[in-house]
């Protein structure tokens, strides 16, 4: 029965990428969230100006979310 060596260095690694991936993921999405409704109710509000300065924040976080997922998923089925 073979005993697995376990790297404490690249164990800590992996949990603090992990929970920095996690925290950054997260909050990208809820500006997402936050930006879109508060375009909405700018605009609602007649407020053209700030409705699409909103529209245009929640759609660069938008992207940068895709983005993280998206290399997120690449770094995941690289390493197979």
């Amino acid at each position: 029965m073979a005993i697995a060596s376990v790297d404490g260095g690249l164990l800590f690694q992996v949990v603090w990428t992990s929970l920095l991936a996690g925290v950054f993921v997260t909050v990208l999405f809820s500006l997402v969230v936050v930006f879109s409704s508060r375009s909405a109710e700018a605009r609602r509000g007649a407020r053209r100006g700030s409705g699409v300065a909103y529209a245009a924040l929640a759609i660069a976080s938008m992207a940068l979310f895709a983005l993280a997922v998206g290399y997120g998923v690449h770094i995941m089925l690289s390493k197979g």
